[in-house]
Order: C-alpha cells, then structure tokens, then sequence
C-alpha cells in the first residue's frame, strides 16, 4: 500500500481568546529569531499525523541552512530530503520521485535561520505562558500554505525554547502536525545524511 504524504510537514496551538499585549508578541518573536540563529544542528523523533488521524513515526535530521531529513519508522517506503536547493520526496514503493524549491514551502522557515519571522511570522496567543506559538505565511504566496511553529521556553535551550512541533495548512485547508521528541540541538551531523538513492530505473543509453 501506498502511503500518501502531505508537501506541507505540519502540534496544534493551545488558543487563548484573549490577545497577547504587542510588547509581549515582539518579545516572543525576538526570542524565536534568536533560537533559530543560534542552531546550527537538530535531531529528534518525531510522530505525524495527518487530516485523517492516521499517525507515522521517524528520525528528523536538521541541518541549516537548507538540509533536513524525515526517515520514517520501518515498513514506511518514504524519504523526504532537502539537500540545501530543494526538497525531494523519494517513494521507494512505487520509485517515484518529487522535488520542488524549498522556498515554495512553509519548511523555509525552518531551514532557512536568516527568515525575517517579523515579515512573514506573527505570534499567536496561547493560555500556557511557557508555551510560544508562531504563525508563517507569505502572504503574496497564498499557495505555499501557513506553517504555525510551537516552542517551548526551556533555560539552557538556545535562545531560551526548544522546538516542540508545528502545524502546515496547505492552500487546500490539508493539515498535518508534527510533535517532535527528544530533541538535540548543535550536534555534528555528516553531510551525507542528507543524500538519497534514486529508484527510478536507469535509463538505457
């Protein structure tokens, strides 16, 4: 069987109906830009789930700028790499291979450190003080989606948060969340981890 995947790698938001004060939301804004600027590395588990409820497991690898890995649990013939340009999803089961720019896709805001989140992100009220949650959107690019990042205020975590997940919403109104576990910041990761075997047949010369 053929595991479908949403482009948009997607724990959804606590929402508070009370809107936080503007100092506060540029506050938590400056603390997520100076998260995403002082990690260079992640690694984590990681458990998605889409629209239907249906749930997977894997290994995420991060890389910045521009390199990430989604490994799936075992009996999951999916690969999604970026490789610093794009972003490739290889299906081992029916050797398909998709890649589209990185840039087209909410996860720019995770690969890429120097995204101006005062631009494109907005803070979203939480009923958890501990709890910093930010929206990302382009809004001149409707079709790449929103991408709503969750951090948790954590001390000795760069910048103050760790990165507990995130929701992506595709122009489509598709959901999927991603709830990150044990996870590990500034750690070498070897520029291999971020090829992939091609399995499409070769072509005849």
């Amino acid at each position: 069987m053929t595991h479908k995947f949403s482009r948009l790698l997607l724990v959804p938001a606590i929402m508070a109906s009370a809107a936080s004060a503007p100092a506060q939301q540029s506050n938590d804004l400056s603390q997520v830009v100076s998260h995403m600027q002082a990690v260079t590395t992640m690694n984590a588990s990681f458990t998605q789930t889409d629209r239907n409820g249906q749930s997977l497991t894997g290994k995420l690898l991060l890389k910045r700028p521009g390199h990430v890995r989604f490994e799936y649990q075992k009996g999951v013939p999916l690969l999604i790499v970026a490789d610093g340009k794009a972003l490739t999803m290889v299906d081992y089961e029916v050797k398909q291979v998709q890649r589209w720019p990185i840039k087209n896709s909410p996860l720019t805001a995770l690969l890429d450190p120097g995204k101006d989140l005062a631009r494109f992100g907005k803070r979203v009220a939480t009923s958890n003080p501990n709890v910093v949650s930010v929206e990302v959107r382009d809004p001149k690019r409707p079709e790449y989606g929103t991408m709503t990042m969750i951090f948790i205020k954590q001390a000795g975590a760069p910048g103050g948060l760790t990165l507990n997940g995130w929701v992506a919403l595709d122009s489509k109104n598709n959901r999927t969340t991603v709830r990150l576990g044990n996870v590990k910041f500034n750690q070498p990761i070897a520029q291999s981890s971020f090829s992939w075997r091609d399995p499409r047949p070769r072509r005849k010369s």
